[in-house]
């Protein structure tokens, strides 16, 4: 099945968007909480690394047989076969699918291969790099479309106090390709990313999804619809800092 968001231009992503990421366990929770999502006004509907494990292809096929319209990104975390990997949430109809900056960039140049035969926009995780605005640098260079600047969940659990704003203006600016950020993020700092260059908001554990439990957050629509409503209403050039 072809992509639907094929070539991402700076353009496409000049009016901030919400993404859902489903970190959740099973595939029916998942439609349930993706159904109150695109209701709220979520764009984009992200299989979390936990639903990857739980449900794999098959929660990618559910998903795209459920929401035709909305863009599916698979957090993969890809190491290694990225090829395989990547064709294969192409064949179950995703649209976009993340590798990570710490795999050998043989891996991301497959990842990427698979991409332009897929329709698939390969986004690139900087988590756990050293250095992470030149791991996005690096990434941009092999053919990256997005890169995704990550603080992982057990680090910042671990380890409180890193905060993907940290680096994030450093990323925008040494980088031409959409930015996301995500991970420990409160949902005000959020709900503010556009503003900084990240145009594409994600709202995932533990904002609308439960930390401890893996399940939907308590008043999930309500919460949602008041996010989507913020992000949307933003105004930002991409790249411009504010």
């Amino acid at each position: 099945m072809a992509g639907m968001i094929k070539g991402l231009t700076r353009a496409d992503v000049m009016v901030p968007k919400v993404q859902i990421s489903l970190d959740l366990t099973n595939n029916a929770e998942a439609l349930a909480t993706a159904a109150i999502a695109v209701e709220a006004g979520v764009d984009w509907i992200e299989v979390g690394t936990p639903l990857v494990l739980a449900e794999g292809l098959h929660a990618v096929r559910a998903l795209r047989k459920e929401f035709p319209n909305h863009p599916i990104v698979v957090d993969l975390k890809t190491m290694d076969g990225g090829y395989l990997e990547a064709e294969m949430m192409g064949d179950a109809g995703a649209d976009a699918v993340v590798v990570m900056a710490q795999a050998h960039e043989a891996t991301i140049e497959a990842v990427i291969a698979a991409g332009r035969k897929y329709d698939l926009l390969v986004m690139g995780d900087d988590m756990v790099k050293a250095d992470r605005v030149a791991a996005c640098v690096e990434m941009e260079r092999l053919g990256i479309d997005m890169v995704v600047h990550h603080i992982g969940f057990d680090h910042r659990n671990a380890h409180p106090g890193p905060s993907p704003l940290d680096e994030l203006a450093a990323i925008v600016a040494a980088t031409t390709v959409p930015v996301q950020a995500v991970g420990g993020l409160s949902m005000e700092q959020a709900i503010e990313c556009p503003k900084i260059g990240a145009p594409v908001v994600v709202f995932g554990a533990p904002l609308a999804i439960d930390g401890k439990s893996f399940a939907p957050g308590k008043d999930l629509a309500n919460v949602l619809t008041a996010a989507c409503a913020a992000v949307h209403a933003t105004t930002t050039c991409y790249g411009a800092v504010a």
